[in-house]
């Protein structure tokens, strides 16, 4: 496995033997999925939705792709327990394996037709005698967690808990070069995403929060923002990490939302280990991330994340009283007539 690590680059990764093996196979069908993607329409129809998973999002033709080359390449290495996103059970790849890894396939999808980026999201752990327990944990218990992004560059993103580092995919080369030095979240950021079109259906706290930023300078924030939402949580991530703001996907009261829509063990706790190793903070809106232990493997949670002065800012909207919450809405609610 040694050629093999070499091959791919991931030069200075400090990780043991069998996380560093994980990590580089990962990496080398990540590299194969780039060309694939990168072909477009020229590789078939891999935005075609061929069925739905067990929460009842649709899959695409590349989810299904990337989720079984993930698994192959992965059969005779040190992963024990494989979790994805893609499937409904935990399944055993070796049973002498040390290693859970639950895994995004293919973050995004809905945005393989139109050229945006998408990418695979990642997280290891220790792997216990029982299955679901190796992933029911958490996400303080994760050794290493990161995402690959398909986009103008194709990038690793990774964290084995000594900061976030990012490898860019060299294109003549075809290894992962490291990017110096290891990325921190920007403190001064202007930027918020959310998806605006659900603003009816938020709770109070983030209606006031939002209202607050888009008042602008003439707000109670005194200063403008900007607002984006790409739909494609690597995208957002890369974006935050890169240059500060923050992400909010909160509850809200629609059937199948009441708990948030991010599933936490294939995408929550692995990003907020990014986050908070970059500098920032990760919170279902009031609540760290890290210390949540799902009850389920398909579990959602809502997901705030990003400068950790907007994340708090955030939690202090939810620890204000109903009332003085509702009487600040009630001023500020600058998207209704």
């Amino acid at each position: 496995m040694t050629q093999q690590g070499n091959d791919i680059g991931l030069d200075g990764l400090q990780a043991s033997a069998d996380l560093r093996q994980v990590i580089a196979t990962l990496c080398m069908v990540g590299r194969d999925l780039s060309r694939r993607i990168a072909r477009g329409p020229l590789g078939g129809d891999l935005a075609g939705a061929v069925g739905s998973n067990s929460g009842g999002d649709t899959q695409k033709e590349l989810d299904l792709i990337a989720d079984e080359e993930f698994a192959a390449a992965l059969q005779d290495g040190p992963v024990r327990w494989y979790a994805s996103e893609e499937r409904e059970d935990v399944c055993e790849l070796n049973p002498r394996g040390t290693l859970a890894l639950a895994i995004d396939p293919l973050d995004g999808s809905s945005n393989i037709d139109v050229n945006v980026s998408i990418g695979t999201i990642f997280s290891v752990m220790p792997a216990l005698d029982d299955s679901q327990a190796s992933f029911l944990r958490a996400g303080t218990d994760q050794l290493a967690a990161g995402y690959i992004i398909f986009g103008p560059q194709t990038a690793l993103v990774v964290s084995i808990g000594h900061g976030t580092m990012m490898y860019v995919l060299d294109p003549q080369t075809r290894r992962f070069e490291p990017v110096h030095p290891p990325m921190t979240i920007p403190q001064n950021a202007s930027e918020f995403a959310i998806n605006a079109s659900n603003y009816r259906h938020w709770d109070k706290p983030v209606r006031a929060y939002i209202d607050d930023c888009i008042a602008g300078d003439t707000g109670p924030r005194e200063k403008n923002f900007n607002m984006r939402w790409i739909a494609s949580l690597v995208a957002e991530t890369h974006r935050i990490i890169t240059r500060g703001g923050i992400f909010l996907y909160p509850r809200d009261s629609r059937k199948g939302y009441e708990r948030g829509r991010l599933r936490h063990v294939y995408e929550c706790a692995p990003i907020a280990m990014l986050v908070e190793q970059a500098g920032g903070v990760a919170t279902d809106g009031s609540d760290r991330i890290l210390d949540r232990v799902p009850q389920s493997l398909h579990e959602r949670t809502p997901f705030v994340f990003g400068t950790a002065d907007k994340v708090h800012r955030v939690a202090a909207y939810y620890d204000l009283p109903g009332e003085e919450v509702g009487a600040l809405f009630g001023n500020r609610g600058l998207f209704r007539q």
